[in-house]
């Protein structure tokens, strides 16, 4: 029975179409509170379970985001932006830009916004420019957009959609004077199109997500109380809601499914907005957990990933299941935040060029008398081939 249970599932995987899979997990260690610890990457295995640290970054103080394109990540980190390889985590170029904060990419370019405090006075560092584009190649400068025909304020989130950039513009180093606007990028000819305004209770936006055609954008305010924004992109009509359970700012959030889930600033209670709901506000308790610093849904595995840190001396990520039931906690290096699933395609028996298998007790073997190793520890459709771990598809 067990030598059939094989050959049939070797004969289903290999006429299977190729699905989808979270390779590794990618975490973006933003250091110490005091900007004393180098930043640093770790990749988390959802196989192994096994955390490492693959980058580390000595010469910026911290790290604001990291996205993937291809096979290379980008990491926006302070004083630069820098470019590896995504399997070996080779850094292959990089270049110097102050106050860099989020990334994007379209086409053959990478966006950055920018903003940061002046040291001294404690307010928004003044730039020329809160958004350059390089060539995500090799990094190299393309063009920048002033004041004048551009953002005139720091800048955060950036989406791209539909060959549109979408630029938070929150001016939220300067304390009292925060902004609520988005402004729109022609993705491809490189034009300032135009700007939504937010209104007065969508001052200070912290994220941006889409969702549905509709771009949200969750906002901080002054601090005293935060919002969610949402710009319809056929009708260009602006809604904003106040979330009436927030004595202050939204310390975190993200999109999952279709609710925007988020935490109040040092708390421990997560909420979620219903971005189909129809109310004044769409918000609704889940439960009591720790302070979170970083939140990211898994879409492939539906699972829940969150971050904590005392920014000081530890940092863990918890997962959780879709009812949001703690599965295990890793440790990672101090202040993990931006957490990225490497998402890839399966591999089918044919594609490994071994489409026939029989079964002698722990090992699969093929027609030419190849081992192959299972591992029984391991879901079914995992494979060890040559020493190396295969996803076959189901």
């Amino acid at each position: 029975m067990k030598n059939y249970l094989f050959l049939t599932l070797a004969l289903f995987f290999s006429s299977s179409f190729a699905q989808n899979y979270v390779h590794q997990v990618l975490i973006l260690n933003e250091g110490l509170y005091s900007y004393e610890s180098p930043v640093s990457v770790g990749v988390y295995d959802p196989t192994d379970e096994v955390y490492t640290t693959v980058v580390e970054i000595d010469s910026s103080r911290f790290a604001s985001d990291l996205i993937i394109d291809s096979s290379y990540f980008y990491v926006a980190a302070d004083n630069k932006i820098l470019k590896y390889h995504l399997d070996t985590y080779e850094l292959l170029s990089q270049v110097n830009i102050d106050g860099v904060r989020n990334l994007a990419i379209h086409e053959n370019y990478l966006f950055a916004s920018r903003g940061e405090y002046d040291p001294v006075t404690w307010g928004a560092v003044q730039y020329d420019s809160y958004l350059h584009v390089y060539d995500k190649h090799n990094l190299s400068y393309v063009t920048e957009f002033d004041t004048t025909n551009g953002p005139k304020a720091t800048t955060q989130n950036l989406i791209v959609d539909n060959g549109k950039l979408y630029v938070a513009i929150n001016n939220g180093f300067a304390w009292g004077n925060e902004e609520g606007l988005v402004g729109v990028i022609d993705a491809n000819s490189l034009d300032y199109i135009s700007e939504f305004d937010l209104g007065d209770n969508g001052k200070n936006p912290d994220n941006m997500m889409l969702y549905d055609n509709n771009l949200y954008t969750v906002n901080n305010k002054d601090w005293s109380g935060a919002s969610i924004s949402q710009i319809n992109l056929e009708t260009g009509i602006v809604t904003t809601k106040n979330i009436s359970a927030a004595p202050t700012g939204c310390g975190t959030s993200c999109l999952k499914s279709d609710k925007i889930i988020f935490q109040i600033s040092q708390d421990s209670l997560l909420f979620q907005w219903d971005l189909l709901g129809e109310d004044e506000d769409n918000s609704s308790e889940i439960g009591s957990f720790e302070n979170f610093y970083e939140l990211a849904e898994d879409k492939i595995n539906n699972k829940f990933y969150a971050s904590s840190t005392d920014y000081v001396s530890y940092g863990n990520i918890h997962i959780y299941d879709e009812n949001y039931d703690l599965e295990s906690t890793f440790t990672t290096g101090i202040s993990p935040g931006t957490i990225v699933f490497d998402v890839r395609q399966s591999l089918s028996l044919e594609e490994l060029g071994v489409p026939y298998f029989t079964n002698k007790s722990s090992y699969i073997y093929d027609l030419l008398g190849r081992a192959y190793g299972i591992n029984d520890n391991r879901p079914a459709g995992i494979y060890i081939v040559d020493g190396k771990k295969v996803y076959l598809s189901e």
